[in-house]
């Protein structure tokens, strides 16, 4: 009698095409339970950032200053899981520093699962206020956090900052996000000090543990919103230059600052840059008075860089005042709504142009996105 065939072992990356087309985070940590080899494979940052390319995270809701949260209301199709892994994440960021003098803490930015806070010391009769605030960056779902060293004097003072200058300089410090060819494990961070006169960007990675500082950049006449939040697209931060249709740029590669011109065009309010694929940028803006959403593309390196290849409007939903776009975050962009009743955050995603309710407007102003624990890689 013909013994019976023996299937034949799968090959890691035949296993690896199979799990990327699970569409479920929860079906997928099951599988990786079955043995160790597939948990190995499955926690592999090459693996996982390829199936975050393709399965976006969940939208848990919006975290407010204090580290309050306004949770994903139904219908949106993040709700359902949402409450309970937000009940997983310890969000009472103040017990992470359970020895320090503070008089508070302040949510900065989230990204990739990560909150920064500004951490407010407190001072005794005797102490000036520091030039650049404390600050940490804290996982919630893994429950830790790292408190970040403070940017060294001497860098400050080879950028021509001092201690003295206190009340001429204003921070802003923001996360940068993670992208396709980075490291998953590790994280930046920026501060960008800014005068009437001049912009200067220190960056802290997790890798090195030091800080590092970018070129001074000379502002001449130009006006930066301080509510202006900075956009993100191919290794490029992008702020709207106010009254002008400009772009002020940060290029994370070179550490430097330079202003681009936008096509002609109406006034544009609330600017944001996306990557649309096939190296180019896509740009949403309003216009109208904050009541009417653009999109157009551009081509990046080309002759017609300076020219809009699409301009289409996207309807908004109905029944408010005005909107404002607030940043884009994990393919998406965060649409305000504004109302005499109540006001909403909108998510509208970049691949689909499809707009969906995400909860009530409120304090929250920073949108939580996180894969489920056991998908994530921890990063402090």
């Amino acid at each position: 009698m013909e013994s019976p065939r023996t299937l034949e072992a799968l090959t890691n990356d035949l296993v690896v095409e199979i799990f990327l087309r699970i569409g479920s985070p929860a079906d997928l940590v099951r599988a990786s339970a079955a043995c160790v080899a597939l948990c190995r494979l499955i926690a592999n940052p090459s693996f996982l950032r390829r199936y975050r390319s393709v399965h976006p995270p969940l939208l848990l809701g919006l975290l407010d200053p204090y580290g309050d949260i306004e949770p994903t209301e139904t219908p949106h199709p993040s709700a359902a899981l949402a409450g309970a892994v937000a009940r997983a994440a310890d969000l009472r960021f103040g017990e992470y520093f359970p020895s320090s003098k503070l008089s508070g803490y302040c949510v900065s930015d989230v990204r990739d699962g990560h909150v920064l806070l500004t951490i407010t010391p407190y001072l005794e009769d005797d102490e000036d206020e520091k030039l650049v605030p404390d600050l940490a960056v804290c996982d919630p779902l893994a429950r830790v956090c790292l408190r970040l060293p403070p940017i060294p004097d001497d860098l400050l003072a080879s950028v021509q900052v001092q201690q003295q200058d206190l009340v001429h300089y204003s921070c802003d410090t923001f996360l940068v996000p993670s992208g396709d060819e980075e490291d998953v494990t590790s994280f930046r961070v920026i501060v960008m000090m800014r005068s009437t006169q001049m912009l200067v960007a220190f960056i802290f990675s997790s890798t090195t543990g030091d800080w590092s500082a970018g070129s001074p950049f000379s502002l001449g006449s130009l006006r930066i919103p301080y509510d202006n939040i900075p956009s993100y697209a191919y290794g490029c931060f992008y702020w709207k230059v106010e009254s002008e249709n400009r772009l002020l740029t940060l290029n994370m590669s070179s550490m430097e600052f330079s202003v681009v011109d936008l096509p002609p065009g109406p006034d544009r309010s609330f600017v944001i840059m996306v990557e649309a694929g096939e190296s180019r940028l896509g740009m949403f803006s309003l216009i109208n008075h904050g009541t009417t959403l653009c999109y157009a593309i551009r081509q990046i390196g080309s002759e017609k860089s300076n020219q809009l290849e699409m301009d289409s409007v996207i309807p908004l939903p109905e029944g408010y005042i005005y909107f404002r776009i607030h940043g884009s975050y994990e393919g998406h962009i965060l649409i305000f709504g504004y109302a005499f009743s109540e006001d909403a955050c909108f998510a509208l995603e970049i691949k689909t142009m499809k707009i969906e309710r995400v909860c009530r407007k409120w304090r929250g102003f920073c949108p939580y996105f996180v894969f489920l624990p056991s998908m994530s890689q921890r990063r402090i």
